[in-house]
This record gives structure tokens, C-alpha cells and sequence, in this order.
């Protein structure tokens, strides 16, 4: 059997007397998309902070490609393969579409980190980041600051920008936030395409899109992981529909 590419044990993150992660334990499977769903409080984002560095579990191990990274910064798990995006848009407003890509293709290679020798002028980080762009579906918008990009456009941007790092595993935290349906829409062919060369993690409030995207899903309820499937598997499992889907899943 193929080892995990991710692998969490009895992970436990307190908040004084709260138990916001409480002794989870989760596989995702190489060349999967494994969503993560739940009711809000049930510790979705803490949970992908903890995995991503931005947090560090009070108990347990994540183990990533066999290795054990749970004291690594967020920097070297970025380095090893383990990018990020977030619920809040996290670009460089001020800069253009092209210089946002530019500049992360830039500090994944550590090339033309001095000042005198910027991104701009390298045709080899302005040729992946041109071809970012048109993955991402941005591939018109170059010239455009980000800032004044559509909300739906900033998202596939950041998605981008964690692309840019060549991860081995994507988390995505609600990449549908603020997402009206048409936007959401021009999202999901990007996620679906992702499948084909690496792992995603899906934190995600839409069920549509979920049982849409998703190989395997997770459901988090306070804290704990009380089952993992395949969406039918989920779709019509008893405790799954009492603790949190009711009817939205008959309808």
C-alpha cells in the first residue's frame, strides 16, 4: 500500500479549556482532493493552520511525504512541497498580476533576490509566471493591479500564487468565500484541472462543490474527524446527516 503523502496523529490544539482539535487523526492520499467539512466552530481552519505551520498542535505528529514536520516553520514546509491559500485574500494589491507571479516564482527559486537585478528582468521567472497566469485563467489581466481585479479574480490569483511554489499539497481554505455562483464556477474547472499533478486539501462550506470536487471527504465536528468517505459514502452516512448535513443532503 502507498504511504500517505500526509499523515496527521492524534493531533490536539487547546484554547484554555477548549478543545479546538481533539486527538484527530487524517490521511490524504497521494493524487487525491480531499475535502474538509463541518459546522462552523467545528476547527476547520485551525486545523489547516496547524498543518500549514501557522499554528503548532499542543499533542500529536504531521507527517508529510514520511517525514515528521510538526516543529517546522510555516517557510520550510513551504520548501518541502506544503503551500497555502487563505479565507481572507492575501496578494500584493498594489502590484500587478504579472508582478504578483513574478515575484513568487522569484522567491521559490531564490534567483534575482538582489535589488539591482529584479524579477522583471528575467525572462525565464516572467515565462512560468506568464504561464501561471493563463493556468489560473488570469492570462488577459497582466497588466492589471490586483487590487482592482474582481473579488473572484483575486482568489484564482492567490491560488496562484501558492502554485508558484510547486507544492507537492494545496490547502485551500474556503476558495469560494465572498464568491458569488458565476465566480465559483470559473474556480472549480481550475481546482479539478489541479488533481492531475498534485494533492489538494479542501476546506470548503459549499456542498455542491464539494461533492463535486472531492475524491474523499472528512467531516470535523468539535474538533474531531467522525468519518471519512467517498462523497456517496458521506452523502448517506446516518451520523454524518444527524451532526451536520439534515436535509441539505436529500435536496
Amino acid at each position: 500500500m502507498t504511504a500517505p503523502l500526509l499523515e496527521l496523529r492524534g493531533l490536539v490544539r487547546r484554547y484554555g479549556g477548549i478543545l479546538a482539535t481533539d486527538h484527530l487523526d487524517l490521511t490524504v492520499i497521494e493524487g487525491e482532493t480531499h475535502a474538509i467539512i463541518g459546522p462552523n466552530g467545528a476547527g476547520k481552519t485551525t486545523l489547516i493552520q496547524q498543518i500549514s505551520g501557522g499554528l503548532s498542535p499542543d499533542e500529536g505528529n504531521i507527517i508529510f511525504q514520511g517525514k515528521d514536520i510538526t516543529h517546522l516553520p510555516m517557510n520550510q514546509r513551504v520548501h518541502r512541497g506544503l503551500a497555502r491559500s487563505y479565507q481572507i485574500t492575501n496578494i500584493f494589491r498594489q502590484c500587478t498580476v504579472l508582478d504578483n507571479l513574478a515575484l513568487a516564482v522569484q522567491a521559490r527559486s531564490g534567483s534575482s533576490m538582489r535589488f539591482w537585478r529584479p524579477a522583471m528582468s528575467e525572462s525565464r521567472v516572467i515565462d512560468e509566471a506568464r504561464a501561471l497566469a493563463d493556468k489560473i485563467g488570469l492570462g488577459g489581466r497582466l497588466d492589471t493591479l490586483s487590487g482592482n481585479l474582481a473579488h473572484g479574480e483575486q482568489r484564482l490569483l492567490e491560488v496562484g500564487l501558492a502554485l508558484a511554489t510547486r507544492p507537492r499539497l494545496l490547502l485551500l481554505d474556503e476558495p469560494m468565500a465572498g464568491m458569488g455562483p458565476k465566480e465559483s464556477r470559473s474556480l472549480m474547472p481550475l481546482v479539478q484541472s489541479l488533481s492531475e499533478e498534485l494533492s489538494v486539501l479542501l476546506v470548503e462550506h459549499d456542498m455542491e462543490t464539494v461533492f463535486q470536487l472531492a475524491d474523499r471527504i472528512s467531516v470535523l465536528v468539535s474538533g474531531r474527524v467522525i468519518a471519512t468517505g467517498t462523497p456517496d459514502e458521506i452523502r448517506h452516512n446516518a451520523e454524518v446527516r444527524k451532526a451536520y448535513l439534515g436535509d441539505e443532503v436529500s435536496a
